[in-house]
C-alpha cells in the first residue's frame, strides 16, 4: 500500500523543529534525511520507520519489517504526535548512523 501525500506532509509538519529535512519518492513511500543523512521513511501506507542504531533502542519502539520484500527491520514510530520526541529520535538516530559510517 502506498504511503499517502496527506500523511507525508503531516509527518514533514511534525519534524518541522528540525532544520535540513528532505523527503524523496520512492517505490510508493517516501524516504527521509536529516542534514542529508538517510534515517527512516513513510512505507506500507501510513507508517513512519526509522533505522535501527544503538542509540534510539532507548526510545522501545517496536522493531518491524517495512515493506515487503524488505531485508531488514526498522522501529516503526508510533508516538507521531509528540514533536520534541520525534525531533529527539531523528538526531539520536542520526548520531548513530553517523558512528557507524
Amino acid at each position: 500500500m502506498a504511503t499517502t501525500k496527506v500523511y507525508k506532509d503531516f509527518i514533514l509538519e511534525q519534524l518541522d523543529l528540525l532544520d535540513n529535512i528532505t523527503c524523496r519518492p520512492m517505490m510508493g513511500g517516501y524516504l527521509i534525511y536529516y542534514n542529508n543523512i538517510l534515517f527512516g521513511g513513510l512505507y506500507g501506507g501510513d507508517n513512519f520507520f526509522v533505522k535501527i542504531v544503538e542509540s534510539n533502542k532507548k526510545y522501545s519502539m517496536k522493531e518491524q519489517i517495512p515493506y515487503d520484500g524488505s531485508k531488514k527491520t526498522m522501529y516503526l514510530v508510533e508516538d507521531i504526535d509528540n514533536k520534541e520526541k520525534l525531533k529527539d529520535i531523528v538526531i539520536d538516530t542520526c548520531k548513530g548512523l553517523m558512528k557507524n559510517e
